[in-house]
């Protein structure tokens, strides 16, 4: 996204929080309120039951998307939505999974763009079956060419960027920035971000992210052959602790600092291990998501009016305000 449709999107996170408000009332949305004034019961939907399919990218055992998840289901049983969750990080898979959700009729698909190519086509193919589809996650700077309805997320450059600035402020001269899925253009826009923010070196690396220990390895023989690295990112959580990990086996000095949150990872800001993480907020990712789809079948509302993205970050949690995360982390939802 442009520097000038920050603005914007910032508008549109508000519309959205307006809209998402009104969606939560007991007066507002679906059918029913165009008749009686009451589209939900003590917070739940009286509207008429709703298929939502869901389908990412995810890597099989990434904490990260049970986040996305619980989200997700949050929106659904509130709006009295049928969930149906799936997940594949092939691509061509991914695509496969999203001709299913057409073919058994769903009523909404949101759906991450990791590799928007792959998806064009079915992505088509659901637009022409009248079956809306929400962008999230992945696909920011895609999902209006591909022809989905909203999209909710980070920019993944802007928040690359600031992460750079960031490093600067804290010193560091050399980055090792680590790719845990080659080719998808969220993990890509991050390191690009980071290398345009940063003022010192930027360093790209790709491991295997399904085979930690292969992960763990390849990070600390980079620090080993390599000692100017005096600063190690990473692009999710779980692999943030393993370079922590890979530091002390490598005996290097080299600071971690991370996109992503999970429980573990919290502790470890609030401990020292890791300086910071940007936290991109994925239960409000899923949650909106949904919720989106929801508005748009009962209401005929567009988050971002159809025309920007609704940003759910970057935040940065650090040490100052690490302890009020973790109260939210510690229930699974930051």
């Amino acid at each position: 996204m442009h520097r000038n449709h920050r603005a914007a999107a910032m508008a549109a996170t508000v519309l959205a929080g307006v809209l998402l408000a009104a969606g939560c009332s007991s007066s507002s949305g679906g059918k029913k309120s165009q008749d009686s004034g009451a589209a939900a019961a003590a917070g739940k939907a009286s509207t008429p039951r709703m298929t939502v399919a869901m389908i990412t990218h995810a890597e099989p055992g990434d904490t990260f998307w049970d986040l996305i998840r619980k989200g997700a289901a949050a929106a659904a049983a509130k709006d009295n939505i049928k969930l149906v969750y799936s997940s594949d990080p092939s691509a061509p898979n991914q695509a496969n999974l999203v001709q299913n959700a057409i073919d058994q009729k769903v009523d909404g698909i949101a759906l991450t763009a990791a590799t928007p190519d792959a998806l064009k086509a079915v992505v088509a193919k659901a637009k022409a079956a009248d079956i809306p589809v929400v962008g999230f996650n992945s696909g920011v700077d895609d999902w209006k060419k591909l022809g989905m309805l909203e999209y909710f997320g980070q920019d993944e450059n802007i928040a690359g960027e600031a992460f750079g600035q960031r490093l600067n402020q804290l010193g560091a001269k050399h980055a090792l920035c680590v790719v845990q899925s080659q080719g998808q253009v969220a993990l890509e826009a991050r390191c690009a971000g980071l290398a345009k923010g940063f003022k010192g070196k930027t360093e790209k690396i790709y491991v295997n992210g399904t085979d930690m220990p292969s992960v763990k390895s390849t990070i600390t023989a980079k620090l080993q052959q390599d000692s100017s690295i005096d600063q190690v990112v990473t692009l999710g959580a779980p692999f943030a602790l393993t370079a922590v990990q890979s530091v002390k086996d490598a005996g290097s000095k080299a600071r971690v600092a991370t996109f992503d949150l999970n429980k573990d990872l919290v502790s470890a800001v609030q401990n020292g291990s890791v300086e910071f993480a940007v936290d991109q907020q994925p239960y409000l990712q899923g949650y909106l998501a949904v919720d989106a789809l929801w508005l748009y079948k009962n209401n005929g509302n567009y988050s971002g009016g159809g025309a920007e993205p609704v940003l759910t970050g970057p935040a940065f949690v650090t040490k100052d305000n690490a302890d009020r995360i973790a109260e939210f982390a510690a229930n699974g939802t930051r």
